[in-house]
């Protein structure tokens, strides 16, 4: 009987240490984005604290006074912990996806699908591809930024992020597309510009020399 007992607490004991290894893990993984964190993470987020009036700075990734200022303004206008801190309940009201702090790879996904499915979400599958591979011949190119939220943020690069598309829900194919486009899949021929001709009025953009039409979209040099 007393070697059951002991054989029980022991088992118990086993039980309860997994479990506290199992929420310091996820505790551990979950992304938190604080004062002094930069990156494309707190890009999305200053940029959709921006389009509801919460953010009145630039949107340059670093997480300062200003943002934290701003998250708090959000939190206490949602009910949330007043921590001026965007973590995994925060992000979840704002609509950003939580992940690993770590999975930068994963991070690069989800932004290049959402540029993706906001400029492209209507054409066909290559012509969403070849619209990532856009942004990453660019980051290659010594004329634009070198990462991929300096690209896809640069100033009037891309319409969506003035006209509100890049907030809306990310069309599912997108994600294959930005998959695709990061494993070195490039339907556009090493484009670095696209436009809709329907709806480019600017004759710098028809100077580009041609590289190849895929949909609505011409793909240039």
């Amino acid at each position: 009987m007393a070697n059951k007992k002991r054989l029980c607490l022991a088992l118990a004991v086993i039980f309860v240490i997994n479990i506290f290894i199992i929420c310091i893990t996820q505790s551990a993984g979950a992304v938190t984005y604080k004062r002094g964190s930069t990156g494309s993470g707190v890009r999305e987020i200053q940029t959709k604290l921006r389009n509801w009036g919460y953010y009145h700075g630039n949107v340059d990734g670093i997480y300062g006074s200003k943002t934290e200022e701003a998250v708090k303004y959000f939190q206490r206008k949602n009910g949330l912990t007043v921590d001026g801190k965007a973590g995994p309940a925060t992000l979840a009201a704002m609509g950003i996806s939580g992940g690993s702090a770590s999975g930068s790879n994963s991070g690069d996904v989800a932004l290049l699908a959402r540029l993706i499915s906001a400029e492209a979400r209507s054409e066909p599958y290559n012509g969403q591809v070849a619209v990532g591979a856009v942004v990453l011949n660019r980051m290659k190119h010594p004329s634009f930024p070198n990462t991929m939220a300096g690209v896809i943020y640069q100033p009037g690069a891309f319409t969506c992020i003035s006209d509100g598309q890049f907030n809306q829900p990310v069309a599912e194919i997108c994600y294959q597309a930005a998959r695709d486009a990061l494993n070195g899949v490039d339907p556009s021929g090493g484009a670095i510009y696209y436009f809709n001709p329907a709806k480019a009025t600017s004759a710098w953009i028809w100077s580009r020399p041609l590289i190849v039409v895929i949909g609505k979209h011409r793909f240039c040099s």
